[in-house]
């Protein structure tokens, strides 16, 4: 995977999967991405699924106005979102959606996580430890 920042939008995965979102108009490549992420078996999240979920956690945070930083980055996923916005009707995520968001971020900060062991094995984990916690506090403040 390559990768350039510890936020959830600094990796090719995320990118790719930030461009995808934009061939639909409401929830369900979130949702869908959120469940492969807790359908996974124990012992057995993927790093590519935990990166896609991130992004579609930002998503969900961006939906609730508690996006993060705007840039380069997440310029497709913010795309995305002020669209939903400017049509003045945002699509706000259900309830049970955020749920599921955040039962995905334990599973991706937990120690099956191949994401987070890859972090751990790199000098910039507490980094994005911190980029994660700050996209948890977001999604449920």
């Amino acid at each position: 995977m390559g990768t350039w920042a510890v936020d959830a939008f600094g990796n090719d995965y995320a990118q790719d999967w930030a461009q995808d979102l934009h061939e639909t108009s409401n929830l369900d490549a979130v949702e869908d991405t959120l469940n492969a992420v807790l359908q996974a078996p124990p012992g057995e999240l993927e790093a590519p699924y935990a990166a896609e979920a991130l992004v579609a956690i930002e998503v969900l945070a961006r939906l609730q106005g508690k996006g993060g930083a705007r840039g380069d980055d997440s310029a497709a996923v913010d795309q995305w979102v002020d669209a939903r916005k400017a049509k003045g009707k945002p699509v706000k995520p259900r309830t049970d959606l955020v749920d599921k968001a955040a039962q995905a971020l334990e599973r991706i900060l937990s120690p099956d996580s191949e994401l987070r062991q890859l972090w751990e094995e790199s000098e910039h984990y507490a980094d994005w430890r911190a980029a994660v916690d700050d996209l948890t506090s977001r999604l449920s403040a």
